[in-house]
């Protein structure tokens, strides 16, 4: 059978609070990004930046299938933070890792708008492979839909926890740290700019 590839594609926007301590700073600390954006008891330090992921058991359609992903986190000058995944294997159907690719690309920029620093990013992500014989009978139409929605969900579940679990974590890091060390403010998201 043909290899069959899902996609899905999500962009995230929102705004951060004022704190003594640059978000940029933050954002510059892949450790604590994807502890923020992960659950650590299924994260592992790989060194370098690198960290395996162990995703949720994921159903489709008859198959119970879990991804475990490695990922590359890193952070340019500017608290731009990029993910790109850099292995895959899927645990549940030894099958599937014969030709079984996962690629995973996003970015997170912080930008100042109008005197409000806001986060903006996107994350894509594709998968392909070939599909067990169980599923060569289902139309594709069907397949294509469960799988694009399937990663989507993945995504969405990736944006919620930026939107909730990253800015919590931002906050109370940026408390400790406002109280142990004063911080210039960075240049790139001086309020004194207009736009970049």
């Amino acid at each position: 059978m043909m290899p069959t590839r899902f996609t899905a594609s999500q962009p995230v926007e929102m705004t951060v609070q004022d704190s003594p301590a640059p978000i940029q700073h933050y954002l510059r600390q892949p450790h604590r990004l994807v502890n923020a954006l992960f659950d650590p008891s299924r994260t592992e330090s790989l060194g370098e930046d690198c960290f395996r992921l162990k995703l949720r058991p994921l159903a489709f359609l008859a198959l119970s299938i879990q991804p475990i992903v490695d990922l590359k986190v890193w952070a340019d000058a500017d608290g731009t933070v990029h993910v790109k995944s850099i292995a895959a294997e899927v645990r549940g159907l030894d099958s599937l890792n014969h030709n079984f690719k996962l690629n995973l690309q996003g970015q997170l920029k912080p930008r100042l708008i109008r005197n409000l620093v806001h986060l903006e990013g996107r994350a894509d992500l594709e998968v392909q492979v070939d599909l067990p014989p169980v599923l060569w009978f289902t139309p594709r139409p069907l397949l294509e839909a469960t799988g694009n929605g399937l990663l989507k969900s993945v995504l969405m579940t990736i944006k919620q926890r930026l939107s909730h679990q990253l800015l919590a974590d931002y906050r109370r890091w940026a408390a400790a740290e406002g109280r142990s060390r004063p911080y210039a403010q960075d240049p790139l998201l001086s309020p004194n700019r207009a736009t970049l």
